[in-house]
């Protein structure tokens, strides 16, 4: 039976979801830019919120070019130059998103922590110089990390070696020495597996805070929280949404694509589904964090209001 179908169909979900995951990292990206522009001290998170913003918006940019044959062939350069660029771009951004979810569940931690944790040493005047550290920090480790995609990605028209790793229409992976493949394969799955249990870590600290505030509150035989703490627990519970459903997401893709790397094949169905996986919570983590902030809600709710007033003659 044909895979042809199937293939077409995924290729087809793939797209409108880059699509649609492209407006709402934009819609969340000028969200942010507005929010930074009117604060005068930005907070963390949104710094971060609109990194991660940034940083999707290109990783599901270049999803579309790589696996839409007409958007890629618009690109007036040759087939080698953009196959490098855009597989190293879609490498270095997930590299990113994966180091700013840390960041951001790091940033979190600190935030709701205790004034009597050592954590609280980190909520000072500082905070924004070190984060601007971190963030040129890991631009750094993801863009030297992924120098290898510009040796090994090659247009599978321009070569004649029947051993390639097809990715796309147009692209693939020239063969890679044993030794290179695992040196790689250890440095980005060793700092992705770091990342993955301080995510982890963070998570399970901001539980634990939270189940012991929960718990106070019960004591006081209250369930209402303080008009400071509401917002503070409901972000936490965003954050701690996003860094369960991107954990779940990368573990998935890890065994596809090192099942795929072992075996040095890539089948074009598994290849479809294996990118719907990777790119998946570039879509998602937006809508979580759209639903979750009340600013915005509030901002739509005004926008609504000035604008039936308007139309009533008010």
């Amino acid at each position: 039976m044909s895979t042809l179908p199937v293939y077409v169909a995924v290729n087809k979900y793939l797209l409108s979801q880059t699509g649609f995951g492209i407006s709402a990292n934009t819609f969340l990206l000028l969200f942010h830019i507005l929010k930074l522009l009117q604060d005068r001290r930005p907070k963390p998170t949104d710094l971060t919120t609109c990194h991660l913003a940034f940083v999707h918006i290109a990783l599901l940019i270049t999803v579309l070019f790589l696996f839409s044959p007409e958007l890629f062939e618009l690109l007036s350069f040759w087939n080698d130059f953009k196959c490098k660029a855009l597989f190293y771009v879609n490498r270095v951004m997930r590299g990113l998103s994966i180091c700013t979810t840390c960041l951001l569940s790091i940033i979190q931690a600190i935030t709701i922590s205790p004034s009597t944790s050592w954590l609280a040493q980190f909520k000072n005047k500082y905070t924004l110089f070190i984060l601007y550290f971190f963030f040129f920090f890991i631009w750094l480790i993801c863009l030297s990390f992924s120098t290898s995609i510009l040796f090994h990605t090659v247009a599978t028209s321009n070569v004649t070696q029947t051993n390639l790793m097809l990715l796309t229409k147009y692209c693939s992976f020239s063969p890679v020495s044993h030794g290179f493949r695992g040196l790689m394969f250890t440095l980005t799955t060793s700092r992705d597996v770091f990342l993955v249990e301080v995510m982890l870590f963070s998570s399970a600290y901001m539980v634990i805070l939270l189940l012991k505030h929960q718990r106070r509150s019960q004591h006081l035989h209250s369930t209402s929280l303080s008009p400071r703490s509401s917002p503070e627990k409901r972000a936490t519970q965003t954050i701690l949404l996003l860094v369960t459903f991107f954990v779940v997401m990368y573990w998935v893709d890890f065994i596809i694509s090192s099942s795929s790397l072992i075996l040095w094949t890539y089948d074009s169905v598994i290849l479809s589904v294996q990118s719907v996986v990777v790119h998946v919570y570039a879509t998602v983590s937006p809508l979580v964090l759209i639903s979750s902030d009340k600013r915005i809600f509030n901002m739509l709710q005004q926008c609504t209001t000035e604008k039936l007033l308007i139309l009533t003659g008010w």
